[in-house]
């Protein structure tokens, strides 16, 4: 004998071949019970209304019960019968079209007016802990908020190279003069008309008396046009969004340390917390990241050279966004990949140690990472030889230079 087994908000209804309901469970009434419920469906667990149902079917003589997931098949096989997957059976689709008249037949709820509001007040409740839940993942949070500061270094881009040319219409001396696009956006901001920079407000503005003085005389000598306090006013209103970019930015900035020495002190002490989270936010959360290899990890942020180098036989890249970390920046081409190896691997074990653990080890892991890149530099302080291209056996030896003339 066969069974078909279907879960549901209102309980778990077993039917036979023919379609009548042999076994059923209704479930919680309360909404928070009911929400616990629905949770305990979502993870695969199993439920005390499955088990009643899968108790009643195997006391009814049932040997085989078609489920829809692995989960419940898993519990149906503990429970000694033969359990079959068929994802939306049709009698799956018979409940769920008909939940309604279920819910009022069984006497789950009285009328389809309540059981629309009970409905929507249990699932707007799931989603409330569903959402909880995420948050309280602390290591999402860094994840959004380095995406959120990469989001505005693009917009920050685009808008400075924008006001840098529009500016330029009316002082254009200024922008050879002031590289640093956060000092130009002050000035253009707080300063606006080229008649308006001075010594004194300059320095005000955190400049050197020098370069003061050399913006002061190029806005003297400018050939730029002269522009009405009408179009000045809109290039400054561009200038004062790029400032207040500049400010959140830097609140971010100041929140991403916070979080990340929260829920990932040890690869913060490794590597910062800008560059912990954009590990992270690469990798999808700090689990993920935990459950990475080293050399994965060494790897992160190239994708695209790495599947290239697979598809085309070319060299693989010897590191991806931890190229940011200085010790590997900074040092000569060939230790690169053996410092960003090193770097991989203590990674690795802070990751894990951070999901799993939460011991603080970051110090023990730092020094030995400064040990080893010490030692790299001893070994590697020079770069090494070319190897020369073997040539195949018979192969004559080419000649190099002119020929002679006869």
């Amino acid at each position: 004998m066969k069974a078909y087994l279907v879960d549901s908000i209102i309980g778990v209804f077993a039917f036979d071949e023919n379609g009548n309901v042999v076994a059923y469970a209704l479930a919680p009434k309360d909404l928070h019970e009911n929400v616990e419920y629905l949770l305990k469906l979502e993870e695969g667990g199993e439920t005390p209304q499955i088990k009643e149902v899968i108790s009643k079917l195997k006391e009814s003589g049932f040997k085989e019960v078609v489920v829809e997931t692995e989960a419940l098949a898993k519990h149906v096989s503990a429970n000694g019968l033969d359990a079959t997957i068929e994802p939306a059976h049709k009698y799956a689709l018979e409940l769920r079209t008909n939940l309604v008249d279920y819910a009022i037949k069984y006497k789950f709820i009285d009328t389809k007016e309540k059981f629309t509001e009970f409905m929507r007040t249990a699932l707007i409740e799931l989603t409330r802990r569903k959402l909880r839940k995420a948050a309280e993942k602390r290591d999402l949070l860094a994840v959004q908020a380095i995406r959120a500061i990469d989001d505005i270094d693009k917009t920050i881009n685009l808008f400075v190279a924008r006001l840098r040319e529009w500016y330029s219409l009316h002082f254009p001396e200024l922008d050879d003069l002031v590289r640093e696009h956060p000092d130009y956006v002050k000035i253009v901001a707080q300063l606006g008309h080229r008649d308006n920079i001075t010594k004194e407000a300059l320095v005000k503005l955190g400049f050197s008396e020098g370069k003061a003085e050399r913006i002061v005389e190029a806005a003297k000598k400018s050939i730029g046009a002269d522009l009405s306090d009408f179009d000045i006013a809109k290039i400054q209103t561009l200038a004062s969004i790029i400032a207040e970019l500049y400010r959140l930015r830097n609140e971010l900035t100041e929140y991403i340390e916070n979080v990340m020495k929260e829920v990932a002190p040890n690869i913060t002490a490794l590597v910062g917390p800008l560059l912990g989270a954009r590990l992270l936010s690469l990798a999808g959360s700090l689990e993920d990241l935990a459950r990475l290899p080293a050399s994965t990890i060494q790897v992160l942020g190239a994708e695209k050279a790495l599947f290239r180098a697979l598809r085309t036989g070319g060299k693989p890249p010897k590191h991806g966004v931890i190229f940011q970390f200085p010790a590997i920046h900074r040092s000569p081409r060939w230790q690169r990949g053996k410092i960003a190896r090193a770097l991989a691997a203590k990674l690795a074990i802070a990751a894990k140690v951070d999901y799993f653990t939460g011991r603080f080890i970051g110090d023990k892991l730092k020094e030995e990472l400064e040990k080893r890149i010490e030692e790299i530099k001893k070994l590697y302080a020079k770069p090494p030889a070319r190897k020369r291209e073997e040539r195949p056996r018979g192969k004559p030896r080419r000649k190099r230079g002119r020929r002679r003339k006869k």
